[in-house]
């Protein structure tokens, strides 16, 4: 049991780092998104990279969020079923959601995007603008890293309702989990 929940310890740290990392997207989007308004209706100045690279930091922000957000519960959940149950029945709910439903869509959609990115880096895609990021297959790999991280936070998901089902972990509401002596 002591592997799987430093399985799970691993998994959760290397999300909950990335997820810290790439928030800070979201200012420097922010800034960026006002310079290329103050360039544009103050000074006449346009710049399509400072715009696509707009595009590129929310991209990244969201795709490289998602498993950050599992791992706080950001996701959008039907609360029917899940409310008002106990916390062994939320651990069953977990795993059969994981299994049945996270891992699956994360496959087909790493299965079907895997072409598409491997042709990007092919001929090394890049804007269809002059001016544009000449990096338009580091923006489409993203996709499979989306499916790896937000899958690795589903298996970590998982491990957690398992041992909680086995009694090696207690849930505290802060989803942190303290091993059972």
């Amino acid at each position: 049991m002591g592997s799987l929940a430093a399985l799970m310890r691993f998994i959760d740290a290397l999300n909950q780092g990335i997820g810290k990392t790439v928030s800070w997207l979201a200012v420097i989007m922010v800034i960026t998104q006002f310079s290329v308004v103050l360039m544009r209706y103050v000074f006449g100045v346009n710049s399509i990279m400072m715009q696509e690279s707009v595009s590129y930091m929310h991209s990244f922000l969201f795709m490289l969020g998602a498993g950050y957000t599992l791992l706080h519960n950001g996701h959008v959940r039907v609360d029917v079923f899940y409310r008002d149950v106990s916390v062994r029945k939320k651990a069953i709910i977990d795993i059969f959601g994981v299994v049945f439903l996270l891992l699956p869509v994360c496959l087909l959609i790493g299965e079907s995007s895997w072409q598409y990115v491997y042709q990007s880096w092919s001929i090394r895609e890049g804007s269809v603008e002059t001016s544009g990021i000449q990096a338009l297959y580091i923006l489409k790999s993203v996709i499979l890293i989306f499916c790896l991280l937000l899958a690795l936070q589903g298996i970590s998901m998982a491990l957690r309702s398992f041992l909680i089902l086995k009694g090696a972990v207690v849930p505290e509401e802060d989803h942190e989990i303290h091993e059972v002596p």
